[in-house]
């Protein structure tokens, strides 16, 4: 039966996907790695947005948590160490219809690409930010990252790392045009899907820091706050993270925080004992840089022909010209 052109346009942006539909090749992380918890929550959000495959792309640069766009049936970019934010936001700029989402880990992110991170903060792009912080480089066997407790002995640091850890939280909070954080940690897996579900929602520079365990490295880390649900402090508001009944019993440490108040955001970012999970601050109001440098127009095909000609016609030989000519040419 033949169906008008209207109505199939209609049903391909109707079209339901299913979690298959977003699944890439077989992630091949250790057993146990907070990376799968990650991978799972965003190939849900991607099938409950009902985003189209085709109109979504995923970038990143070098480390275990950069292998993510491999994972994903979608557009992907796999970047060099520490680029994956300067390439998000070309594409951003080239291809505002698409869906950005830029996974790094915690010394692609922090260590290496730190300018870069710090400028795409003050860019305000609209994209999703996930940094897969485990405090240790485990694709190279264990060195020392940033974020990395002090005395940790490590390949690099033999003797304990002699530094204390960088706070990927405050630092972002502390850079001009901020304008949404928010942490999880890979063992509630409901509130990493909330937070990123609304980073996804949030049109700007969504930067989550998501806390998790490395089995093969720092298999003990994070022991103590597997087993102690006081040394989580969940962050609710009505604006903010909502958590269901059933967490809520089990993780009674809870504090009303109001995502509006960056004071408020800078104070909880700070504290690392409980690990506060939510959603530290949102300002929905930052302009993105993308809208204040509208490229639509430079970016037209007839544009893009016309400039491609007069690049290429620096270079041509013209067989019927004078060589004085060819020469002012």
């Amino acid at each position: 039966m033949n169906m008008p052109v209207h109505q199939c346009l209609m049903r391909l942006y109707e079209e339901d996907h299913h979690l298959e539909d977003y699944q890439g090749s077989i992630p091949r992380w250790c057993n146990g790695c907070g990376d799968n918890a990650i991978l799972a929550a965003v190939q849900r959000l991607c099938r409950n947005e009902k985003l189209r495959p085709e109109k979504t792309v995923f970038v990143s640069g070098i480390g275990c948590a950069s292998r993510f766009p491999h994972y994903m049936r979608t557009y992907g970019f796999h970047g060099i160490h520490g680029r994956a934010l300067p390439i998000a936001e070309g594409i951003r700029l080239s291809r505002p219809d698409l869906h950005v989402f830029v996974n790094m880990g915690d010394g692609d992110c922090c260590s290496i690409g730190a300018a870069h991170w710090i400028h795409a903060i003050r860019y305000n792009m609209n994209m999703t930010v996930v940094l897969h912080d485990n405090h240790v480089y485990g694709l190279t066997k264990m060195q020392v990252s940033p974020t990395s407790p002090k005395g940790l002995k490590s390949n690099t640091t033999p003797h304990g790392a002699y530094l204390d850890a960088l706070n990927p939280l405050t630092v972002t909070l502390g850079v001009q045009n901020v304008s949404f954080v928010a942490q999880a940690v890979d063992w509630l897996p409901e509130v990493v899907y909330s937070v990123i579900s609304q980073a996804f929602h949030h049109k700007g520079f969504s930067f989550v820091r998501i806390i998790q365990r490395c089995p093969e490295f720092l298999p003990k880390l994070f022991e103590p706050w597997l087993h102690d649900p006081q040394k989580t402090l969940l962050l609710t508001h009505d604006a903010g993270l909502r958590v269901s009944d059933n967490l809520a019993k089990v993780y009674r440490n809870q504090r009303v925080h109001d995502p509006a108040d960056i004071n408020a955001a800078r104070e909880i970012a700070s504290t690392v004992d409980p690990i506060p999970v939510g959603l530290l601050y949102r300002n929905p109001d930052v302009p993105c840089y993308e809208e204040l440098r509208d490229t639509s127009e430079l970016r037209t095909p007839d544009r893009i022909r016309k400039g491609l000609e007069a690049e290429f016609d620096k270079f041509t030989v013209w067989p019927d010209a004078e060589p004085n000519s060819r020469a002012s040419a």
